[in-house]
């Protein structure tokens, strides 16, 4: 059984603390991600409003996961069209040789 312990972490300023059995280490990662994405927010609209400027990380930083997820997706499929069409190429050249001798 894990044991959940309490980490506190800083978002524009406001401390939070959080009961998790995560690494700290990498809620820490998370929080400065936060932090740094409602900051440039901020800077780039003048927003003020700290539950205006979640809303908007979290739809950037969703839509950013969304984009990673939809990129993995593409390249593992790219992956198995090249698999296949690799195994064609070797089928093909199995064959040649067979007849070929």
């Amino acid at each position: 059984m894990t044991t959940k312990r309490s980490v506190s972490v800083r978002i524009l300023g406001h401390e939070y603390r959080i009961r998790t059995d995560a690494d700290p280490a990498g809620l820490a990662r998370v929080a400065s991600l936060v932090d740094e994405t409602m900051r440039r927010l901020r800077e780039r609209t003048g927003v003020v409003d700290s539950l205006d400027l979640a809303i908007m990380a979290a739809l950037n930083l969703a839509r950013d996961l969304t984009a990673e997820r939809d990129g993995r997706e593409l390249e593992v499929a790219g992956a198995d069209r090249i698999r296949s069409l690799a195994d064609g190429i070797e089928g093909v050249l199995r064959g040649a040789g067979a007849s070929g001798s």
